[in-house]
């Protein structure tokens, strides 16, 4: 059974699968698809063309699919989707990308905390973090499992390795490299995210590789070619480590090192 609350907008071409809940004053929109089980905080603003996954939690005054904050827009048909089991609590805002057929998407078990904001373009993979206050924006990319400290400002066009980590309060200018640890402004790898490595159940010898990976990458005064090429020589039986290879590789801000 869907409950919504009297006082609730709800457009009337809508869909809502079973077992919403919409509550006090919130407003959905005409082209807004919301699945089995998900809840709607009061005051919540969920429009445009937006799809929104199972069992997710949409906290208070959260405002989701609105329009890019993006000069270039020019009304297009863009989209908003979010995966399953996904938590945006308080006041967090999440944009639509900007050209016709694009999208802005949050993946599945992400938890994106109040006053969170997504700027256009942007793509979270599953089991991202983003803690109280942390900006994208546009156009920039979370990999799986990576968390962001609370008040870290992240640059247009970068990327965020997996399951990496940015202290609170840093300024991310350029990539961060997949499973490191990083902070400050600019902010800087100081070292592996051992601490994340192991709670995702990474071996000794995995960490060992990326340890000896992080060194030619940080360490060894290499260019990044010439990193990369050392990489591909020593390392490159090493899927995590070539993982690292394409992710450089496809960089457009350039990579943060120490």
């Amino acid at each position: 059974m869907t409950l919504v609350s009297s006082s609730a907008s709800v457009h009337p071409q809508a869909e809502l699968g079973e077992k919403v809940e919409v509550g006090p004053y919130a407003v959905i929109g005409k082209n807004v698809k919301i699945g089995d089980g998900t809840i709607i905080a009061p005051h919540a603003v969920i429009e445009g063309f937006t799809t929104i996954g199972r069992n997710c939690r949409v906290g208070v005054g959260a405002v989701i699919g609105s329009e890019p904050q993006d000069l270039k827009y020019r009304g297009d048909e863009s989209y908003v989707i979010v995966g399953d089991n996904t938590t945006i609590r308080e006041y967090a805002t999440i944009n639509r990308a900007t050209y016709a057929g694009e999208a802005t998407r949050v993946g599945n078990n992400c938890l994106v905390m109040s006053y969170c904001h997504i700027a256009h373009n942007c793509v979270l993979e599953d089991r991202v973090i983003m803690a109280s206050y942390a900006g994208l924006a546009g156009h920039i990319l979370i990999e799986q499992n990576a968390i962001l400290g609370g008040l870290v400002g992240v640059h247009q066009f970068v990327q965020i390795g997996q399951n990496a980590i940015v202290g609170g309060g840093s300024a991310v200018r350029q990539d961060i490299l997949p499973f490191t640890a990083n902070g400050g402004n600019p902010c800087k790898p100081c070292g592996l995210n051992t601490v994340g490595l192991k709670r995702h159940n990474y071996s000794p010898e995995r960490i060992s590789n990326l340890k000896r990976a992080y060194k030619i990458i940080m360490r060894s005064k290499l260019t990044e070619q010439e990193a990369i090429e050392r990489l591909i020589q020593e390392l490159g039986h090493v899927p995590e480590v070539m993982h690292m290879v394409d992710f450089i590789r496809r960089s457009q801000r350039g990579l943060a090192r120490t």
